[in-house]
This record gives C-alpha cells, structure tokens and sequence, in this order.
C-alpha cells in the first residue's frame, strides 16, 4: 500500500505541535520488529472493546490478540521501543466476517484496539498519546535479538506485565508494504489512526509458528489474562528493519454506553504537564528496575 500523496508532499516541512518539533512527514527507519497474533476467547475480547462500534475480528472460534514490538532507531523524536497489545477489530453497527473484512478493509475499519502501549521515553508518551489518543505510558522495555529468537520483555514498578518471544523465520526476505489501523479509547473518545510501513519480512503461520508469551505479576497482567489466551499462536513475524509513516490526520468520535459511564475516563490532565525527555527507564528485570523476579504463568507456544 503506497503512502498516500498528501504526505508524501510534506517531505522536509517541520511541525511544532504541542511543543514537539517534527520533520515531515512523522516517520521510521531502520527498525527492528516483531509480531505474534494469538488466539483469545471472543467473549472476553468483546468485553474489552469501547463503546458499541468496535467488534473482535473472529477466526473460526477465537478471536485475535496482536503483540506487535517495534524498536524505534531513527526517528523525529530519538530512540524508543514501542511495545503494542491490540485485539484484532473491526468499526461500524455490526460485526463482519473475516473474508468480508479483508475484502473491504476500508469500509469495516478493519484495524486493532490498542489496549495497552508502553514506550520508553517520555516524549513518545507526550506525542502519542497528547495528539494520536493512544494509550502510551512509560515502562522498562527491551528488545533483544539473537540468531534463533527475537525476544521483548514489558515490566512496569517492579513487576514484570508480559515477556513475548518468537522463534526467527528461517528466511527474512519476503517483501510487505502496507497499511494499518489503530483504534484507542482517550477522553472518552474512540481515535483513529493509521500507520504505513514497508520492509522485508519473515514469519510462519500455524503449526510452524514458535512463540512463547509470559505474563507476570503486574496488575496489568490480569487484562491479558482474562481473554484465555490460547497456547498456540496463529502467526509470528519479523523484520530485520523496517521503515514507517504516522499519519498526522486522525479522526475522533465520542465513545456512547447504554448507561452514563460508571468512571471518569482517562484525560488531558495525563500528558498536560510531560516533557520532552527522551531518557530511558532501566531495562526490565534490572536491579535498577526494582524488579520483583518470578513470572506467574505463561502462554508456551510451538516450542
């Protein structure tokens, strides 16, 4: 999918935007990324979702967890890793088929609900979340990789949330270029976002998938526990590199319930004081982290 002209005409302009500057248009190069989609019981997914117009993407029986880590190396605002939980989604009055969904991505609104988004800066926290509504926060995150996995690991005040593991494609040459979309709840409002990205890939599907996904003892881990994740994964991949556009046009729409909503949701007051402090956390696990050590389960998966 080509980056659509309007940005690429923005090539070389600047931006200052909520104190951030920006070259133009937002992107990323040279970043490492890994992939892993799981499947989830659909109920709990649903349970998830805002509002009334998001609903699960479903596969046979499941629905579709997305943990996708991109370690950010050139881009307008430094270095930062970026560690997504996403449930597979589609956005309109009623759920869609799969095949309708891939068919009709831009009618459906076929894309992901981002629920959880740690990065490792503080800016990344201040852009991401102040103008795109995602659900960023500051976190101990790593990236490692080695000739037979690729491996990220997400702690937050001591307690570690989740460790995702892949086992390496054989082959990392196959080429993608495409396009996505990320559904966020901020405000009370449901954003959307879409990102471009381009890059050689490998991955493996079902039984040749090799994934391993820990949760640990953080509070935040219990979200991810609920949906039941399922011991095989559906898909992995990985790029070596890969190069991305943020779309700096977003939309927005008020999140309605049934009933007046029971809690005050998240709002400006979380990223109106933040800087722009490109300073790391300690790596998860560290001393330095204050790391409380033993995981309590684990989703093992093709191993």
């Amino acid at each position: 999918m080509a980056i659509p002209r309007r940005l690429r005409q923005q090539g070389g302009r600047h931006a200052l935007v909520d104190g951030i500057p920006f070259v133009l248009p937002v992107a990323s190069a040279g970043s490492p990324a890994l992939m892993a989609a799981f499947p989830i019981n659909p109920v709990r997914a649903a349970e998830l979702l805002p509002g009334n117009e998001l609903h699960p993407l479903r596969l046979g029986r499941h629905a579709i967890l997305l943990v996708s880590v991109i370690d950010y190396r050139q881009t307008s605002i430094g270095k930062y890793i970026e560690y997504s939980l996403g449930i597979g989604c589609t956005h309109g009055p009623r759920p869609v088929s799969l095949l309708r969904a891939m068919l009709f991505r831009k009618s459906c609104g076929l894309g992901q609900y981002v629920f959880d988004l740690p990065v490792s800066t503080e800016v990344s926290v201040k852009g991401g979340k102040g103008i795109w509504g995602m659900p960023k926060h500051q976190a101990n995150l790593d990236f490692q990789i080695t000739d037979a996995s690729v491996r990220s690991r997400y702690d937050l005040d001591g307690a570690m949330v989740a460790e995702v593991e892949i086992g390496r494609p054989r082959r990392e040459s196959f080429p993608v270029s495409t396009g996505a979309i990320n559904w966020c709840a901020f405000r009370g409002m449901l954003m959307k976002s879409s990102i471009y990205f381009h890059g050689k890939m490998g991955f493996r599907l079902w039984r040749k998938a090799s994934a391993r996904l820990t949760l640990g003892t953080h509070p935040r881990a219990e979200v991810l526990r609920r949906l039941e994740i399922g011991e095989r994964p559906l898909f992995v991949g990985y790029f070596p590199e890969s190069s991305g556009v943020l779309d700096d046009h977003l939309e927005s729409w008020f999140l309605s319930y049934a009933e007046p909503p029971a809690q005050v949701p998240e709002g400006l007051e979380s990223v109106v004081g933040l800087g722009l402090g490109e300073t790391w956390l300690p790596p998860p696990g560290s001393a330095a982290a204050g790391h409380d050590a033993t995981p309590r389960s684990a989703v093992d998966a093709g191993a």
